[in-house]
């Protein structure tokens, strides 16, 4: 390769991720500036970061259309200059036409692989969900080395990537997890040069990436169709994903019965507890081992003033419903007992007493234990059947993905479950003041590290906030933690911080859907809260 055409990839390299950069922080996007260099990134990450800003920033069919048509040519065509500059020197190069044809094949290929993948994205910031997250992730890995052949080799589909691909592309994701986490970390306009050194990296890269797949060391199976399976393998598991990721989220609940439910509370302990399960957990009305405890029930009390058994299905009902119940038993149990009322919620639990707090009279709760709140949710939308707005194809895809995973389970998600569709509509709360304090209020959050990738690069909370290795859903039940519950129900300070975790939050930023800016929603810019996406801080006035 001339020192010509090197100088041209890197400088095409560069500048596409500057000048995204640019703008991002013209327009004081903080939460998105992690994603420029994924600009002139190798095969799929490139396509992965078209579809993330597609599916978020699009608020009708026609416009999606059209933007799909728009970034499938301009990827192709971008990606066929990067690969003739690219082109190793001894080796003859196909015609510049041969190279606009197929990395347009292959920007379309991309766009129906990667496409349900990019929807899980939006889905995780709808919901923070970080297990959403680290799903749509793995594909990119596996599919990279096989989209990397296609645009350079004729019979791409056939045999295994060599290790030099894998290798070179998965460095690629190195490099851009490290520039998004580099960029989230440097102030104003210094993102602009971050950017464009991870362009300059990418260049590098695909200049490695071309010469690997048009000069393969060793081609295993070479007969063997091995792209097209790994290809449906992919979009199948778009699907499964939604049950495993169900799974995950809430813990295997079922019958959730953590050690504050099967023990006694010790007597320094001034309150009674009210203890809110999660998503999908339900109870079969076994009583707390202390008669100071009670399960929360998603179906609300009895005649007794009690609270009734619950399914699954019951956590599918909106915040709102959930709140108002909540409301009904902290007022039986306070008439009961004549104790304050402490509230302990997990995950979607912790959302309830959250959204009980704001819009409603707190009336005896005086202290709130939550574990693994959603850090941040409603950063996406996507509107009801039948109406069109931001994110529209995004929901349906959603909705079809959905719809076949639910076909073996018993319990079914689902995008438009009135749980979720609470988090959309008031998504300014939500994003905004889920961990911020409560005058006359005690109150403490629980979060496992994995949480880290769930919320964008800045200011996450403003209450104190426990901090621990674990996957989301992972704390309550330990021994140690169980301890810590005790003590600041006892009224100790119990709070605690890790290193690491600010560090893994800015990991993650390169890998997050941009946000849907507040005010651009007519269903949300009426609100008086502020836009941690813009901002990068929680709790602030409008």
């Amino acid at each position: 390769m001339t020192r010509g055409r090197l100088v041209a990839l890197l400088a095409l390299a560069a500048l596409p991720p500057m000048i995204e950069e640019t703008v991002l922080v013209a327009v004081r996007l903080h939460a998105a500036r992690g994603l420029a260099p994924q600009v002139t990134a190798v095969w799929p990450y490139d396509s992965y970061h078209d579809l993330r800003w597609l599916l978020v920033y699009h608020d009708s069919w026609a416009t999606f259309l059209l933007g799909l048509v728009v970034v499938t040519v301009a990827r192709g065509l971008l990606s066929a200059e990067l690969t003739a500059l690219a082109w190793p020197a001894e080796v003859p190069r196909p015609s510049w036409g041969w190279l606009v044809r197929r990395n347009l094949q292959v920007a379309a290929l991309a766009t129906v692989v990667i496409s349900p993948w990019a929807a899980l994205s939006v889905a995780f910031s709808a919901v923070a969900l970080s297990w959403y997250l680290f799903a749509s992730l793995g594909p990119m890995l596996v599919l990279a080395p096989f989209l990397a052949r296609a645009g350079v080799v004729a019979t791409w589909w056939r045999g295994l990537p060599t290790v030099e691909l894998f290798g070179w592309s998965a460095l690629n994701f190195l490099v851009l997890t490290l520039a998004g986490a580099l960029i989230s970390t440097t102030p104003g306009w210094g993102t602009v040069g971050v950017a464009g050194l991870a362009g300059v990296a990418n260049g590098l890269l695909w200049r490695r990436t071309v010469a690997a797949a048009v000069q393969p060391a060793r081609v295993r199976l070479p007969r063997f169709p091995v792209a097209p399976i790994a290809i449906v393998l992919t979009i199948l598991g778009a699907i499964s994903a939604q049950s495993l990721i169900g799974i995950a989220a809430s813990g295997g609940q079922g019958m959730w019965r953590p050690p504050i439910l099967t023990q006694r509370l010790p007597e320094r302990v001034p309150y009674a507890v009210i203890v809110v399960g999660g998503h999908d957990s339900s109870w079969d009305g076994v009583p707390p081992a202390d008669p100071r405890v009670e399960r929360f029930s998603y179906r609300g009390l009895d005649a007794h003033g009690r609270p009734v058994p619950y399914p699954p299905e019951a956590t599918h009902q909106s915040l709102d419903k959930s709140a108002a119940l909540l409301a009904a038993h902290v007022a039986a149990l306070h008439h009961r007992t004549k104790r304050p009322v402490a509230l302990l919620g997990q995950s979607e639990g912790s959302m309830v007493a959250r959204t009980y707090l704001e819009r409603l009279p707190r009336g005896p709760v005086s202290a709130v234990v939550m574990f693994s709140p959603l850090v941040q949710a409603g950063r996406t939308y996507y509107p009801p059947p039948g109406h069109e707005g931001w994110g529209v194809a995004a929901g349906w895809e959603l909705r079809a993905m959905f719809w076949l995973a639910n076909l073996p389970r018993p319990v079914k998600d689902d995008p438009d479950e009135p749980f979720v569709r609470s988090v959309l509509i008031d998504a300014p709360f939500y994003r905004n003041r889920i961990l911020c304090p409560v005058a006359g209020v005690r109150m403490i959050a629980f979060l496992p590290t994995v949480s880290a990738a769930e919320a964008p690069p800045g200011e996450y909370s403003r209450v104190p906030v426990y901090q621990q290795p674990a996957f989301h859903g992972g704390l309550l039940g330990r021994r140690s933690v169980e301890d810590r519950v005790i003590a600041f129900l006892a009224g100790e300070r119990v709070d605690q911080t890790r290193r690491e975790y600010q560090l893994l939050q800015r990991l993650g930023a390169a890998w997050q859907a941009p946000p849907l800016v507040l005010s651009l929603n007519p269903l949300w810019s009426a609100t008086r809260e502020a836009d941690p996406a813009q901002t990068g801080r929680v709790c602030e006035p409008r």
